[in-house]
């Protein structure tokens, strides 16, 4: 069937405005809806956290339990992250004198232009005795 023949076939059931609307150009991209299109897609179970703002760069990935070291990619210039893990995770940041903060990250968390960049050292399930920073 041509779009001709769609068209009086739509006109005869009454399917006229949804033709229309198919024919009509498609409306300007909606840049709230940006953000609920994930690429790369995280795992559930896991965080990705990217060296540069906007998830951009190559991805490393943590999923708990337990305490791991960051990848020297994203020590210290993690400049986003995406949270899939089902429980909150905790950034660790290793202060002089050895002391640590840390900073939660929830479940479905997220930044694009991450604040802790420069303080991201590991990531763990536990606060590891860390005072909140």
């Amino acid at each position: 069937m041509n779009k001709r023949q769609l068209a009086i076939a739509a006109a005869l059931f009454g399917l006229a405005q949804p033709v229309v609307a198919a024919a009509q150009p498609a409306a300007a991209h909606n840049t709230d809806r940006v953000r609920s299109v994930r690429m790369p897609s995280v795992p559930a179970g896991h965080v990705y956290f990217w060296p540069r703002p906007g998830q951009m760069g190559a991805a490393w990935d943590y999923s708990p339990p337990g305490y791991k070291e960051a990848d020297p990619r994203v020590k210290r210039s993690a400049g986003s992250y995406d949270s899939h893990a089902s429980v909150t995770v905790y950034a660790i940041s290793y202060q002089p004198g050895g002391q640590c903060l840390y900073r939660a990250i929830y479940p479905d968390d997220y930044s694009d232009n991450w604040e802790w960049a420069g303080k991201f050292d590991g990531v763990s399930d536990t606060t590891m005795g860390c005072a909140a920073g």
